[in-house]
């Protein structure tokens, strides 16, 4: 017999685990449906960055120039493997018409609001006994090595300062007194105070233990393979441990949504964008704070006696390999702006699947096709940053109420 519960998560990263908790938290009965452990995927060791500032959509302006230049360099940020798909065509095609500044303005006031109540959140969510996940909020800095670089940034400082985000401008003597590991030679630099960071893969993972606590069940290593249709409804979730039958069904599932969205007849326009990542034991002391240095696309995060280096993205399909050209990106870069990195020991190489879709914004809401199907999916690189957010917005649809942000810029059937 089908085992029966009334919410069936299919995802068990951040956004999956935010829902569950959300849910449990309100007393609601659910079931987490995830293919391989929770906080394997993109949850795992990203950069761990809560980038409040990081309110400007991916699909911007600035992006579509330089993203052309990175183009045919296999160890830029940005590299997109050549290939003949029709879906990546059309994914570029709706990307370039999102790089104008209209479509930008109208996102900001939105992703800062999510941004905002989920750092909110992560307050309340890291104070829980056991969670232990390094959660602070010092902010973070962009440091730049060129006049160039300099400027685009105290452009889009300018840009998000005009929407009440707080931004700091550091000389580069500032930069490098703040940042002693940093070398000589910082342009300038800029503070962003409302950023956090955390240690993900630990967030998640305590998280999904708060969730059980309150009543959610975590089927790990297990596959959701199909929806069972009954008219416009899902009756049941075919996974390879048998159905699942749910009153709603939320479809979070990262890179992996779109196939099973197929299933079904619905269209999510979603790249899976790989993104890299080393986790290293430094010589001396950690920054004191996150540092993104700038012109090189790398993250450099604090995570303890540890710290995390990340960048890249890398349009290649649902390609695990790893790329030796782009891990030596990373370090060159981090050799380029910082002292000490050649004696750093490489505790964790990894790499994981971003979900992208063409405007940079998630896909968040109920698809008109289909009553009981929830789909929060697409996040790009802020679901770490807006993942408590997205759970309880969630929760909300899920127990039929009316949620607390306008999602008309986030319909997942907006791209039809």
């Amino acid at each position: 017999m089908a085992e029966r519960t009334e919410v069936v998560i299919i995802g068990g990263g951040v956004i999956g685990v935010c829902t569950a908790w959300a849910l449990a938290d309100r007393g609601v009965r659910v079931i987490v449906v995830e293919q391989d452990a929770i906080a394997s995927g993109a949850s795992h060791a990203n950069a761990g960055i809560l980038a409040t500032s990081h309110s400007v959509p991916l699909a911007s302006p600035g992006v579509l120039g330089q993203g052309l230049k990175w183009l045919f360099d296999p160890s830029s940020p940005f590299h997109i493997t050549p290939r003949f798909d029709r879906d990546l065509l059309q994914w570029l095609w709706r990307f370039r018409g999102a790089c104008n500044e209209k479509a930008v303005r109208r996102a900001i006031p939105l992703l800062r609001d999510l941004h905002r109540e989920s750092a909110s959140m992560y307050a309340r969510l890291t104070a829980m006994e056991g969670m232990g996940c390094g959660y602070e909020r010092k902010g973070c800095l962009h440091v730049f090595r060129t006049k160039e670089g300099y400027q685009a940034g105290l452009k889009e400082a300018q840009l998000i300062r005009e929407y009440g985000l707080s931004s700091g401008i550091v000389d580069g003597p500032g930069a490098e007194n703040w940042v002693r590991s940093l070398k000589a030679g910082v342009v300038g630099a800029i503070h962003l105070p409302e950023d956090g960071h955390i240690d993900p893969g630990a967030f998640v993972l305590g998280l999904a233990k708060q969730a059980e606590a309150k009543g959610a069940v975590f089927r790990t290593a297990t596959t959701a393979v199909a929806f069972k249709m009954s008219g416009n409804r899902i009756a049941a979730v075919g996974t390879t441990a048998g159905e699942i039958e749910a009153d709603e069904v939320v479809l979070a599932a990262g890179a992996y949504s779109p196939a099973l969205a197929r299933s079904v007849g619905l269209d999510l326009p979603i790249e899976a964008g790989k993104g890299y990542s080393l986790t290293v034991r430094p010589p001396g002391e950690p920054p004191p704070v996150p540092v993104m240095l700038m012109e090189a696309r790398v993250a450099v995060t604090p995570m303890g006696e540890l710290v995390r280096l990340s960048g890249t993205l890398e349009l290649a399909g649902m390609d695990f390999s790893i790329t030796r050209r782009r891990v030596e990106a990373i370090c060159a870069a981090a050799i380029e702006y910082l002292e000490g990195v050649e004696g750093m020991q490489v505790i964790e190489l990894w790499r994981g699947m971003r979900p992208l879709t063409p405007d940079g914004l998630p896909l968040l809401g109920r698809p008109a096709k289909i009553a009981n199907l929830i789909v929060a999916t697409g996040h790009s690189t802020i679901g770490m940053a807006i993942g408590p957010a997205t759970g309880r917005i969630v929760a909300e649809l899920a127990c039929r109420e009316k949620p607390s942000y306008d999602l008309t810029l986030l319909r997942p059937d907006r791209f039809a």
